[in-house]
């Protein structure tokens, strides 16, 4: 134990993140053998607490927001965990809608700390900067807080991610798409194997994934644990009754009973089937676990939630959207949400990205609907250089034969690029910035003047 007590304490919440993201560097190291030795030195808190552990390519934002409002609007206690985080370091560990406090957070980063340089010096090696994240916030749940329920996101793939430590009372699966190939593996069929892994023995899981390929796998994992599979467009489904730019209303047809009319205030028929997968794990919930919740709340609290950078309206003049659209299934459920939900003379948008991602097939997506698309880069390590991109849109204006040519500006300064975009559009015209979440995050910060804003993953 003596080297556990040689560590200096950190004095303020600020060194710790920078001791946090100092992790960063260690990279993405898939397995749970570090966390499972770190929790077993901090007597196993993960093991008090009723997790809903959400994995999926994209939508598990919004359906961990939809959950825990739900749950909150309910009477319970509800611990929140999800990665990136938007505005700041605190957004990733919630309790009852509220961050971690910086202190509570300067407390626990000292309590493991020892730990973690312990463990540096062994064959292990040190644990990541997601690892260290993961245990904050499970020490923060099970030592400080104690909800009812905690939403805990995946961070990448399941089977491995070290999120998967937890045993869930329910499992999540949003949708299977081609994001993360470089970790995941390069098929449908490989990554649905991966996302599947966090389905337990015995543990019901709800599924909002459609292709055939990947749900033969989901399937197969699920039979093989002996797990209830809730599968989107069989045991449950949503019927549109209207939608507007403002709000949408949609008849839920679950196994156990209908909800009638529930209307969502985020846009895009894609949460439409995040609301409905939602609904069907609150479902699942009272089925095995005598959950109550009145409707009239749950219908409020659906009503009510938000997710900040998804299709997200923060100006009305000019009218400006923000949406983290960072993988081809994003990029397309986008492009559906701009042609079918809103009503506008020019499409401008502002695109940045990262590395080690899909552009090309994102890109295809969103080429056909913009008048003016203007590449510039995140204020991020990995960013993507805006001159290849704009050979690359190049390349596939020439492929896609488009009728009409837009018009592509390169701008890499992200904040010059905002300047031109607003410049551009008329009242009769759409903003949209699009691409990674740390250009979404920034580009909110500063058009929400929000001083707190911190960088980071």
């Amino acid at each position: 134990m003596s080297k556990l007590q040689d560590v200096a304490a950190m004095q303020s919440y600020s060194e710790a993140v920078e001791w946090i993201n100092g992790l960063i560097p260690f990279g993405i190291r898939p397995g749970l053998e570090r966390i499972e030795q770190l929790l077993q030195s901090l007597d196993n808190p993960h093991r008090r607490l009723r997790f809903i552990h959400v994995a999926g390519t994209n939508g598990k934002g919004s359906v961990c927001s939809y959950l825990s409002h739900v749950l909150l609007k309910g009477g319970y206690d509800v611990g929140t965990f999800t990665s990136p985080y938007i505005t700041k370091f605190t957004n990733r560990m919630q309790y009852n809608g509220q961050d971690i406090e910086e202190e509570v957070l300067l407390q626990l980063a000292n309590k493991v700390r020892p730990f973690v340089e312990e463990m540096a010096q062994t064959e292990l090696g040190s644990p990541t900067m997601f690892e260290v994240t993961v245990l904050i916030a499970i020490l923060y749940y099970g030592t400080v807080t104690y909800p009812d329920y905690v939403v805990w996101e995946t961070g990448l793939g399941g089977r491995l991610d070290v999120t998967n430590i937890v045993n869930p009372v329910v499992s999540v699966i949003t949708n299977i798409g081609h994001d993360h190939m470089d970790k995941l593996g390069d098929t449908l069929e490989a990554i649905a194997y991966e996302k599947a892994g966090i389905i337990k023995a015995g543990t019901p899981v709800v599924v909002g994934v459609t292709q055939p390929e990947a749900l033969r796998v989901i399937t197969d994992v699920a039979k093989d644990k002996k797990s209830t599979l809730y599968q989107y467009q069989k045991q449950f489904d949503q019927m549109p009754l209207y939608v507007d730019e403002h709000e949408q209303q949609f008849r839920f047809e679950g196994i156990f009973r209908n909800i009638e009319e529930v209307t969502i205030t985020m846009k895009g028929a894609h949460q439409r089937q995040n609301a409905a997968v939602a609904l069907m794990t609150i479902e699942v919930l009272r089925q095995y676990f005598a959950l109550v919740i009145d409707d009239e709340d749950l219908l409020e609290a659906m009503k009510e939630t938000t997710w900040p950078g998804r299709l997200e309206q923060i100006s009305d003049q000019p009218r400006l959207l923000l949406d983290g659209a960072h993988n081809p299934e994003g990029a397309e459920v986008l492009a559906q949400a701009l042609s079918t939900t809103f009503k506008y003379e020019k499409l401008h948008l502002v695109m940045g990205m990262i590395e080690n991602k899909n552009h090309r097939d994102t890109l295809k997506h969103i080429l056909p609907l913009v008048d003016t698309l203007i590449l510039t880069e995140p204020n991020y390590r990995m960013a993507k250089d805006a001159e290849q991109l704009r050979v690359l849109v190049e390349d596939l204006v020439q492929e896609l034969a488009l009728t009409s040519f837009p018009n592509i500006i390169v701008e890499k300064d992200w904040k010059k690029a905002l300047e031109r975009l607003l410049e551009a559009t008329k009242e009769s015209d759409l903003a949209v910035v699009t691409g990674t979440l740390y250009l979404i995050g920034d580009v909110r910060s500063y058009m929400l003047h929000n001083k707190d804003a911190e960088k980071g993953w």
